[in-house]
């Protein structure tokens, strides 16, 4: 499994040239997709694009999308979007690197370049106190933003941060945001380096950053730029990028005013950290002990994507978006009612294909093999029937989302592991869907 990882496409499957058609579209349309590797998973790929502007990358991450889907079929392919198509293997997400700069492109976020335009030593320090702020004040929104069908079952595990928004700055920022909120410096942050050494005699070593970004962490520092590793991959991300933008700019015009009232900038920054500092982890996010301490210290944690999506219309939410003349009162109602008829929808098509799969399947096959939960298998399809019967009569998309999640996360992996005890004894000549084992390894079984 580990051998699959960031190697190139493989000439035994399709998947290379299928990639190099996408790549090629892309161009056409003028998206420059960077990178393509293989991912961790079996028969799992990544692209990575050119960063951009936040409108212009969202507008053709969907674009993105679409060629990935209309190409594969193509070759014969399925491109699956969705963040957890595979139980146990891991799972799909999109890795929004998010990061600000001013009009003529000095970058915020690189200590380098914004303490020497400010002339300023502090200036980065200021800046990431604002931003550690909005992530421990507005970590519910974040999670609001990530809230999808598919994200429930991702987050938590396989590279896949869990559902607690806390930060990862690493230990050297973290060391030197410590002694500048403590007043013990003010002197420019200078991030340290390191030799690689590939031991070739081709390639000299060469200088890298000494930290690597947190892959357990939902929003980890990754120099220059934050990396919100929780979204998932069939999301739309306009929500992630309007979420981060209105909570950062937020906590920037209360430091401007703050300043403007007569408001030390360094005694305000030091303020902001001591208030904001237990949002910040370097730790294992998938320890959970961890996970119980981290929610102890009150970061924000929704389990549930459908309770992360009804914080759209909190109090202090909606305070926030019309303060900052994002949204309306009424546009944030209808967001979250579009949310939830989305979450709601997406199990309702699951569960009724899950029901087909079983009438017109496993049932068959059992039959045919005189073996297997037979009778489970039919009860189990009055049990999803009855399920999907509650969330059409549900009183409002709030409830009939509740409700879904419970049907998707509870009943239907139960229902699943009836089927899976149908699987194990069925023989192969007698089972008629596809198996993992042909759907994970096309160079085998194409």
């Amino acid at each position: 499994m580990c051998d699959h990882y960031m190697a190139p496409p493989s000439l035994a499957n399709p998947a290379l040239a299928c990639m190099q058609e996408i790549q090629d579209e892309c161009w056409r349309l003028g998206i420059p997709l960077k990178t393509r590797h293989r991912e961790v998973a079996p028969n799992q790929y990544e692209f990575a694009p050119l960063y951009g502007y936040n409108t212009t990358q969202v507008d053709q991450n969907l674009m993105v999308m679409q060629i990935i889907e209309e190409v594969s079929a193509r070759h014969g392919l399925a491109a699956l979007l969705q963040e957890k198509p595979f139980n146990d293997v891991n799972g799909s997400g999109k890795h929004n690197n998010w990061s600000i700069a001013t009009e003529d492109g000095t970058m915020l976020l690189h200590p380098g370049k914004i303490n020497k335009a400010t002339g300023n030593p502090s200036a980065f320090a200021v800046i990431m106190s604002a931003i550690i702020a909005a992530v421990n004040e507005h970590g519910d929104l974040m999670r609001m933003a990530i809230a999808s069908p598919g994200n429930d079952f991702r987050l938590g595990a396989c590279e896949a941060p869990p559902a607690i928004v806390s930060t990862y700055l690493g230990d050297d920022i973290t060391f030197y945001l410590s002694h500048f909120k403590d007043g013990k410096g003010e002197g420019e942050y200078v991030p340290q380096t390191k030799m690689l050494d590939l031991g070739t005699h081709e390639v000299l070593p060469f200088e890298v950053p000494a930290e690597d970004r947190n892959r357990t962490s939902p929003f980890p520092y990754g120099g220059a730029r934050f990396e919100f590793r929780a979204v998932g991959s069939s999301q739309n991300v306009s929500m992630v990028n309007t979420v981060l933008n209105t909570i950062v700019a937020e906590k920037f015009a209360e430091f401007a005013d703050a300043i403007d009232a007569g408001k030390d900038i360094h005694d305000l920054a030091r303020e902001t950290l001591n208030e904001n500092w237990r949002v910040i982890f370097n730790g294992n996010n998938y320890d959970e002990a961890i996970q119980q301490e981290l929610t102890d210290r009150g970061i924000w944690r929704i389990d549930s994507g459908v309770e992360a999506i009804a914080t759209l219309t909190a109090q202090k939410n909606v305070d926030l978006f019309q303060k900052m003349k994002v949204l309306t009162k009424e546009e944030c109602e209808s967001r979250q009612h579009i949310l939830h008829d989305h979450y709601t929808g997406t199990v309702d098509i699951e569960a009724k294909c899950l029901i087909d799969m079983i009438n017109q399947h496993i049932i068959p096959s059992v039959k045919a093999a005189g073996v297997g939960p037979l009778s489970d298998l039919e009860a189990a399809v009055g049990t999803l029937k009855a399920a999907v019967a509650e969330i059409h009569s549900a009183e409002d998309s709030y409830k009939a989302a509740q409700l879904s999640r419970v049907l998707r996360l509870e009943t239907m992996i139960d229902i699943r592991a009836v089927c899976d005890a149908a699987e194990e004894v069925v023989p192969a000549n007698l089972w008629t869907l596809a198996t993992y084992k042909e759907l994970l390894f096309l160079d085998s079984h194409t």
